[in-house]
């Protein structure tokens, strides 16, 4: 194995992701949001930075080749997670959750079961597109986790008649509850879209990449 920048920077993405999950275990909110906001934008923005020095430095191994994926699924996979927990029982993030999840596996076990033949299984342009999709999507909902604590303690001990008031405007807004509030609302409907576009996206190049395996599978 050959120890790299680039084979670093994808180790360290690696390590990111069970992390992200953590920081909501050991730290209060908002806190553990900022704080894995931060190391998902951070270890996101690797899986760019470490192809490209790879590429641009002629350093591409098979180290790199075969954990860059296994970084990237892990991200995804441990961040939607943690969502989930934080948003609960909600289907408009479940059910592409859970779309996602399921194509990730099933891509997983295609691979290992195809073994020496599972580069009939390259990545593709949609693929990469897929993977950003996702990323963003899950960036967004932390941020919208964010305004919702703040929303949530700038509103705790109000009545339904004082907060529908502030937030028409009709009541003064000392705190600044109002742009709270509207950062909650845009970013939970913008990251719950780009959510189930990452879904889509998943659902397609998931059917992509079973088309190609099955003259593999015929017996």
């Amino acid at each position: 194995m050959r120890w790299n920048v680039p084979n670093i920077l994808t180790i360290l993405r690696l390590l990111a992701a069970p992390a992200v999950l953590l920081v909501f275990l050991l730290l209060p909110r908002p806190f553990a949001d900022w704080v894995a906001l931060i190391l998902f934008v951070g270890a996101s923005a690797t899986d760019w930075f470490d192809g490209y020095l790879a590429r641009a430095w002629n350093q591409q191994t098979k180290l790199g080749t075969m954990l860059d994926p296994i970084a990237d699924k892990a991200m995804v996979i441990i961040a939607l997670a943690a969502l989930v927990g934080l948003i609960g029982l909600n289907g408009l993030v479940l059910v592409p959750a859970a779309v996602i999840l399921f194509r990730e596996t099933f891509v997983s076990g295609l691979r290992e079961f195809l073994g020496d033949t599972a580069g009939t299984l390259k990545v593709t342009k949609l693929a990469k597109w897929k993977t950003t999709v996702q990323m963003v999507a899950i960036s967004v909902l932390f941020v919208s986790g964010i305004f919702e604590h703040h929303v949530g303690m700038l509103s705790f001990g109000m009545d339904a008649e004082m907060l529908e008031g502030i937030l028409s405007g009709a009541v003064s807004d000392e705190n600044g509850l109002r742009i709270y509030a509207t950062g909650l609302q845009l970013t939970w409907y913008l990251g719950v879209a780009l959510l189930w576009i990452a879904a889509a996206l998943t659902f397609v190049t998931g059917l992509d990449y079973f088309n190609k395996a099955r003259p593999y599978l015929k017996d």
